[in-house]
């Protein structure tokens, strides 16, 4: 991989070298990727610079080959008072909403352990490629206390309820073939193959029309969000705003032309 634009203490953002329109966010804070305060900014920057990168056409989350992220800082927050934690917990939230709210696709390549706040940063992603000994979960039970980053919002919209409650009430940790079951994870794949995975699995849109992309996106996610009539109306919106689009009028004159599946579109 070669490094762009972005590097902090913990967090760097790099070009996979096959493919210079996927950006990776590597994740680096030995041992286990532990989210403190300064990952946690970082996370948030490196969001921001790939949100608004226009060469920049999909992303990977990665923590490395042996971890994703273990999980919150616990010594950094154990004694933090009540106000405290509602800054932090704010902060972390916004972290992993601006990751959520990159209008690209976003993966995660999730080895090792993706707990707490690292399945809650993978939850912020479209898709999570995951390896087969990987362990995932949101343990934040055992320790008096519930997840605090979307783990109780984005998880039961992901897997459903049910399952959800299963997970958080127990605090255990799930497999890589629950996890594939269950829709947690996209797709399982061997440890050593995670990162070449989820590099595939978006780079097969990093030549699609951009603005149509990020408006699917958006579309999909804010429906989720609401009620069936507003989704609809959102869908329509973003439908007819499209026709404003060059790669509009390239995909439809190619395909009159040319057939289905032969334009070329410049994300504009």
């Amino acid at each position: 991989m070669e490094e762009v634009e972005f590097v902090g203490e913990f967090v760097r953002v790099e070009t996979d070298p096959d493919h210079p329109a996927v950006a990776v966010i590597r994740l680096d804070r030995p041992k286990v990727n532990a989210l403190n305060a300064v990952l946690t900014a970082e996370i948030a920057e490196a969001a921001t610079r790939v949100s608004t990168d226009p060469a920049v056409r999909a992303v990977v989350v990665y923590g490395g080959e042996r971890v994703f992220v273990a999980g919150a800082d616990i010594k950094e927050m154990a004694d933090r008072t009540h106000a405290e934690m509602l800054e932090y917990g704010r902060n972390l939230q916004n972290a992993l909403t601006l990751v959520a709210r990159i209008p690209k696709p976003v993966v995660a390549a999730v080895t090792g352990y993706a707990l707490g706040g690292g399945l809650e940063l993978a939850l912020a992603a479209d898709f999570r490629v995951v390896g087969e000994g990987a362990k995932l979960g949101v343990p934040e039970i055992q320790l008096g206390v519930i997840p605090g980053a979307g783990g109780t919002q984005r998880l039961p919209r992901l897997i459903g309820p049910a399952r959800a409650k299963e997970m958080i009430f127990s605090g255990r940790h799930v497999g890589a073939e629950e996890a594939g079951r269950i829709g947690l994870a996209d797709e399982v794949v061997p440890d050593g193959d995670v990162y070449a995975a989820a590099v595939a699995l978006v780079a097969r849109y990093a030549e699609g029309p951009a603005v149509a992309l990020a408006a699917a996106k958006e579309a999909v996610d804010r429906g989720l969000e609401t009620d069936l009539d507003s989704g609809l109306e959102i869908e329509r919106l973003h439908f007819a705003g499209l026709f404003a689009t060059e790669d509009q009028k390239t995909g439809m004159r190619s395909f009159v032309e040319q057939g289905p599946g032969r334009a070329e579109f410049r994300g504009r």
